[in-house]
This record gives structure tokens, C-alpha cells and sequence, in this order.
């Protein structure tokens, strides 16, 4: 059976304003580079404190972005209007559901990767997936510090209480 592939772009943080933020824009430009005409995008993200406060959800500035790249409006599957990493896993399995033998490459940063795969290998359980870590070499010492103790955090709460979903 032939598979549909799917880049899944994680979200990211972007400003009130809607304005996508470094991370987000360097996920987005790897599906760019990774799409080509037989693939299908989904992007994730809703809103929360720690990412968008804006009016719109975080997956429709991504796509707006990938729009502008030119990624076809017929590449775009639902939006997974999630508000965290696990709700990315859950919301995007619904959709994924709906698809006859998806190959899902996930994409994230190289600091989110441990979780990902941590969540979404328990979450899409029986589905094909593969992970790409997006570098971002563009932060500051400081700022990757901060991401990687807040990674370190997530991934001890999760392993100490599992996965609510």
C-alpha cells in the first residue's frame, strides 16, 4: 500500500502580534525545503501563555508563512489547534486518523526533540513517523540554556507521572 506523506511542523512561539518567532520560522522553513508536490502539510498550534497570545491561532500564522513560500493551499490538511507538545500528539491523531497509511515526518527543534519523541512515540502508537531536529544554532547561550532546562523539566514530569491525554 502506497503512503500519503505528511510533514507535520510543530508550533512555536510567535509574538502578540502574530509575528513568528526565530524557532517557528526555522521549522517552517524545513518543511519548505522538505515539501515537494505528492506531500501534505499539517501545522499545529493554538494558543497559551507561553507561545501566542494573539487573536489568531499559531497554525494559522504558520500556514499564512508557508503560503507565502509557496507551499499550494491544496498541501494544507486540518489545523491542529493545539495549546502543547502532547496536544500536538492528540490533536494531530485525529486528523491523521482520517488518512489511509500515513508517513508522518515530524518536525521540530534539535532542544524539543528528546520530548517529542517521548510524547509522540506513546501518542502515535502504530503509525509511521520520523523526526527531523531543526538546528537552532541562532540562539543565544543563554536563551538555549533557558529552552534545554525547560526540555529537561517536561520530560522528568512526564516520565515521573506519564502522559495525560
Amino acid at each position: 500500500m502506497i503512503s500519503q506523506e505528511i510533514l507535520m511542523v510543530l508550533g512555536a512561539p510567535n509574538s502578540p502580534e502574530g509575528e513568528l518567532s526565530n524557532i517557528a520560522k526555522s521549522r517552517l522553513d524545513c518543511a519548505v525545503e522538505l515539501y515537494t508536490a505528492d506531500k501534505k502539510i499539517l501545522c499545529t498550534g493554538g494558543w497559551g501563555n507561553h507561545f501566542n497570545t494573539s487573536p489568531l491561532a499559531h497554525a494559522v500564522y504558520s500556514k499564512t508563512y508557508l503560503l507565502q513560500k509557496g507551499i499550494p493551499e491544496h498541501a494544507f490538511l486540518e489545523l491542529a489547534l493545539s495549546a502543547n507538545t502532547v496536544e500536538d500528539a492528540v490533536k494531530s491523531k485525529m486528523i491523521l486518523s482520517q488518512l489511509d497509511n500515513p508517513s508522518i515526518t515530524i518536525i521540530t527543534s534539535d532542544f524539543h526533540l528528546e520530548r517529542v519523541r517521548l510524547i509522540f512515540r506513546e501518542v502515535l502508537e502504530g503509525f509511521e513517523f520520523k523526526f527531523v531536529a531543526v538546528k537552532s544554532d541562532f540562539l543565544d547561550s543563554r536563551e538555549q540554556e533557558k529552552l534545554v532546562a525547560h526540555e529537561q523539566a517536561a520530560i522528568r514530569v512526564i516520565i515521573e507521572n506519564g502522559l495525560y491525554f
